[in-house]
């Protein structure tokens, strides 16, 4: 049965990403990846990750600096969120490629990934939220996330976002 409009999960309002950020906003977007280049990455802890991968076209060499929503210390797993959903090519190239490398809180690891169920998203979310709420305020204004609205809104909003975990490999496999 195809899904009718209506009944898709309503995602992400993303029609202020027209075109790329311009100048403040462009150096504060790049400044990670600046900290990283510099081998300063470790200042931003876990809250951010290098990225690793490479193109599934081009088979060029990519590393976009990712924010991350949720990092479990136990198990050393990040999860990351596409701001750009199925049309980012770094979440795009990783379905076809597996990423090569990941590096955060000065650690670097071959990682073992994984794709997010849609049903896990909102939990993630809500996690999010509670750790970083003027930062998840952000997320909510630019994406259209529904935070007056009810739970299910929030949960069927959260499903049709697209994330990405990272881990280390298990040296044993």
């Amino acid at each position: 049965m195809k899904a009718t409009p209506a009944s898709r999960p309503r995602g992400p309002n993303l029609r202020w990403l027209k075109s790329k950020p311009a100048g403040a906003l462009r150096l504060a977007f790049r400044l990670p990846i600046y900290l990283y280049c510099l081998n300063l990455g470790w200042l931003l802890g876990h809250r951010f990750l290098l990225l690793v991968h490479r193109g599934r076209r081009s088979g060029l060499r990519w590393e976009p600096v990712l924010e991350v929503v949720r990092y479990n210390p136990a198990t050393k797993e990040s999860v990351v969120l596409s701001a750009w959903g199925e049309r980012a090519d770094w979440y795009r190239n990783i379905q076809v490629t597996p990423a090569l490398e990941v590096r955060t809180g000065g650690e670097r690891y071959v990682p073992q990934q994984r794709f997010l169920a849609p049903e896990e998203n909102h939990a993630v979310l809500a996690d999010y939220g509670r750790r970083h709420p003027l930062a998840f305020l952000l997320f909510a204004r630019a994406f259209g996330y529904p935070l007056g609205e009810t739970e299910s809104m929030r949960r069927e909003f959260a499903s049709a976002l697209r994330l990405a975990a990272f881990s280390p490999r298990d040296v044993d496999n």
